[in-house]
């Protein structure tokens, strides 16, 4: 499955007067469901991880579509968008849960417990060492991230696993040709955390002195 896709989208392109040529080549050094596209000139070079394999053409082909929209700037919405981003957000149910850590597991129970009833699934859960990146959650492996930075630093932690469940519980939306991860809905809930605001001056301070990206 997903040979066809690469022609659906040549046919698709040409019936939005745009005149590509494009290649797909699938590689083992993405993480599972990751993709990217890099435009030369007329051509566009697709980059799929080997899952993609075993995909359907009409969710391969959402996903292209998805990626030509975003780096040609195009508005253009279709189905199979629709249908390969219905794909990516359940993606969590079905995947693995084998990594985690006891301070973030522990983390989410009382995040859980407290703001979601205790209803939310279990996560994947790891530290990284970025000092670019605060946290993380990772659509297709159902994975949050926190910055080893946190370590030992409870309420913030909390907040941050907050923060991800967020993402995990309302995922995204498409408008424009993007994807809205930070939703006015997302940020109503978000205040809903205890101490909301002086906690994001601590991180802020935290940012200025580390340079995080947040």
């Amino acid at each position: 499955m997903g040979g066809a896709a690469s022609g659906l989208l040549l046919e698709f392109l040409s019936s939005e007067g745009l005149k590509f040529s494009l290649s797909v080549r699938y590689s083992g050094r993405f993480k599972p469901y990751n993709a990217n596209v890099r435009k030369s000139g007329s051509h566009l070079e697709f980059n799929l991880s080997r899952e993609w394999k075993s995909v359907s053409d009409e969710i391969v082909l959402g996903l292209l579509q998805s990626l030509a929209a975003r780096i040609l700037r195009a508005g253009f919405k279709t189905a199979n968008m629709d249908i390969y981003n219905n794909f990516v957000r359940s993606l969590h149910l079905s995947y693995p849960k084998a990594a985690t850590d006891p301070c973030l597991a522990e983390s989410f129970r009382r995040v859980n417990s407290k703001y979601f009833d205790g209803l939310l699934e279990i996560t994947n859960f790891a530290w990284h060492s970025s000092l670019r990146r605060l946290a993380s959650y990772d659509y297709q492996t159902d994975t949050i991230s926190v910055s080893g930075v946190f370590r030992g630093m409870d309420e913030l932690i909390d907040y941050l696993i907050y923060h991800e469940l967020l993402h995990k519980k309302l995922k995204y939306h498409n408008a424009g040709g993007r994807s809205i991860h930070h939703s006015a809905i997302f940020r109503q809930m978000e205040r809903k955390f205890e101490n909301q605001e002086l906690i994001e001056r601590q991180i802020s301070r935290m940012i200025r002195n580390q340079k995080f990206k947040y």
